[in-house]
């Protein structure tokens, strides 16, 4: 499982070192990732197997199904497939390294089966945007955790 938050820095040719910790788990997947977002304030790094899966799931649903348009429309415009380098970086595509702000110091968090990697600055704002509300509790507690 890829947990917790390491910091991290994107070059100026966009690459971002992957942490030391990710990389046990990670080189379980192989060295292709699909690097995208839903929305270009982040960017997400899925291993390729990852991807293949829900790529699978959003091909049972219709063609017509909106949500899945959406979500492709947005995933395909900022994402492109790439290789992890022999020095364990991977590329920001340039439309989400420019979107995402991408460059310096980044924090990149492991989400279970995939990597969210944020500029520092906004991570913090949405971070202290997006507090944790009574729902959010009551959905937790209602999952036993």
């Amino acid at each position: 499982m890829l947990r917790g938050n390491y910091p991290a820095k994107v070059d100026e040719k966009g690459r971002l070192k992957i942490p030391a910790a990710y990389m046990e788990t990670l080189s379980e997947y192989g060295e292709r990732f699909y690097v995208t977002s839903e929305n270009g304030d982040y960017v997400r790094i899925y291993p390729m197997k990852v991807w293949n899966d829900i790529e699978e799931r959003l091909a049972k649903l219709s063609s017509h199904n909106r949500t899945k348009l959406k979500f492709l429309t947005r995933a395909n415009y900022f994402g492109q497939v790439v290789e992890m380098d022999r020095q364990g970086r991977v590329l920001i595509p340039p439309i989400l390294r420019e979107a995402a702000q991408m460059k310096g110091e980044v924090d990149v968090l492991g989400n279970l089966n995939y990597l969210e990697v944020w500029n520092h600055a906004r991570f913090l704002e949405n971070l202290n945007k997006n507090q944790i509300t009574p729902e959010d509790e009551k959905i937790l507690d209602d999952l036993g955790i």
